[in-house]
C-alpha cells in the first residue's frame, strides 16, 4: 500500500494532467451503442433499455462513419467499445465489426453473453474482437431477478465457455453489486477462480436510470465498506479482482482497489455515438439534449470532438456550492458526470462521508 503522501504527489499530478486534458482532450475510447434492443430488462439499467425505440444506423452509415475516423484520427491508441441495449441482437453485427476489422480497429465488447454459443464466439473472433466484458450480478437466483431473465444466468455462463473455448484471453467478469448480492462475492468468487477469466470487475449500482425506482437495491454505508474491503483484500493475494472508474474514494481506498486513481474521462479520453448517430461523452451519463455534441449523419466528428465537449471539459464541483468548499474537491472535481444530478447540481453519490470524512 503506498502512504497518504505518496497518493497525494500523484493525484496533484494527476489534477495537473486533468486540467491539460480539458484543453487538449485525448480520444482514446469510442464507444458505439448499436442498439437500444435488449433481450434482458434490467433493473439498474441507465438507459432503460428495451423501454425506448430504437433508432439504428445502417451497416453503411458506420462503415463511413469508420472510414471518417480512420482517415481522420487513424486507428492507433483507440479502442471501440461496443454496447447497447445487446449489440449482438443486431442481426447485421459481423458486418460493422468486420468491417471495423479490416479497418485496424481494436475493438472489445460489453453484452450479457446469453446469445453467444459456439458459432457466435467464432464470429467474433474472425472480427477481430480483443476484449468482452460480460455481466453476471450475482449467484442464479438473483443475477436472474435482477435482471428479469429466467434461466440469464446460466446461458451466460454458457456464453463466457464458449469463449474460452475459442481461445480468448481477455474475458471479463462485471458484476454490479447491490444490497441483495453482497452476500454472494465469496461464493461467486470461488466460481470465477476455477474459470480462466482475464477479470473481475465489481462495481456498486448506481441511483440512476431503473434503479431510482428500486432504492431497496442501494448499498448501505456498511455495505460499501464491505464491499471495497473485500476488493483491496483480494487485490493484496494477487487476485485480478477491480472496482470500475467510478467515484472518488478518499485516501484510504484510492490506488487500492483499481489500477490507478480517480479520474473521470467523459468527453476527454472517452466519446460516444448513441444508436441513433447522436454524439455525447460517456453513454452512462443521462440522455440530456445539452450533452448532444452533433450527429454523425450531418456533422463530422473530428470537428465536434474539437470544438464542442466543451461543457464535459470542466470541474463540475465549480456548480456546487458544497463541492467548491469541499478541500477534497482538488482530487474529486465534482466525482462522475454519471452521478451527478444536473438539475440540482449536485452529486447523486458523495463517497465522502460514506468511507472518509
Amino acid at each position: 500500500m503506498l502512504d497518504v503522501t505518496q497518493k497525494e504527489r500523484h493525484q496533484t499530478d494527476l489534477a495537473r494532467y486533468r486540467y491539460g486534458l480539458w484543453r487538449v482532450p485525448r480520444l482514446r475510447h469510442l464507444f458505439l451503442e448499436l442498439t437500444l434492443r435488449c433481450n434482458e430488462n434490467c433493473l439498474h439499467c441507465g438507459s432503460r433499455c428495451g423501454e425506448l425505440r430504437s433508432e439504428e444506423l445502417t451497416v453503411a452509415q458506420y462503415r463511413r462513419f469508420l472510414d471518417e475516423i480512420k482517415a481522420d484520427l487513424g486507428t492507433q491508441d483507440k479502442m471501440l467499445c461496443i454496447t447497447g441495449g445487446e449489440p449482438l441482437l443486431r442481426q447485421d453485427f459481423s458486418e460493422i465489426m468486420g468491417y471495423a476489422h479490416e479497418l485496424g480497429f481494436h475493438w472489445g465488447m460489453t453484452s450479457n453473453a446469453t446469445l453467444i454459443d459456439d458459432a457466435c464466439a467464432q464470429m467474433l473472433k474472425r472480427c477481430g474482437m480483443n476484449t468482452i466484458s460480460v455481466s453476471l450480478d450475482g449467484l442464479p437466483a438473483h443475477h436472474d431477478a435482477f435482471r428479469r431473465s429466467p434461466g440469464g444466468w446460466e446461458r451466460a455462463m454458457r456464453g463466457i465457455e464458449a469463449l474460452l473455448r475459442v481461445g480468448f484471453d481477455a474475458v471479463q467478469v462485471t458484476t454490479v453489486v447491490t444490497h441483495q448480492n453482497i452476500g454472494d462475492l465469496d461464493a461467486m468468487f470461488a466460481i470465477l477462480d476455477k474459470m480462466d477469466l482475464d477479470s473481475w470487475r465489481l462495481i456498486n449500482i448506481e441511483p440512476m436510470g431503473r434503479a431510482l425506482d428500486h432504492p431497496e437495491l442501494l448499498l448501505s454505508k456498511e455495505e460499501y465498506r464491505y464491499l471495497f474491503d473485500y476488493i483491496r483484500d483480494k487485490r493484496i493475494a494477487g487476485e485480478p479482482v477491480c472496482y470500475g472508474c467510478s467515484h472518488y474514494l478518499g485516501p484510504e481506498y484510492e490506488r487500492e482497489v483499481r489500477d490507478w486513481y480517480f479520474h473521470c474521462t467523459a468527453g476527454t479520453y472517452i466519446a460516444s455515438i448513441t444508436a441513433n448517430g447522436d454524439i455525447t461523452a460517456c453513454l452512462d451519463i443521462e440522455r440530456r439534449p445539452e450533452f448532444i455534441q452533433g450527429n454523425i449523419l450531418r456533422d463530422r466528428f473530428k470537428d465536434v470532438w474539437e470544438n464542442g465537449f466543451q461543457i464535459f471539459r470542466r470541474d463540475l464541483a465549480d456548480d456546487c456550492a458544497k463541492c467548491r468548499e469541499c478541500p477534497d474537491k482538488r482530487f474529486c472535481h465534482g466525482d462522475s458526470f454519471h452521478s451527478w444530478d444536473h438539475d440540482k447540481h449536485e452529486p447523486l453519490l458523495c463517497m465522502k462521508g460514506i468511507l472518509f470524512e
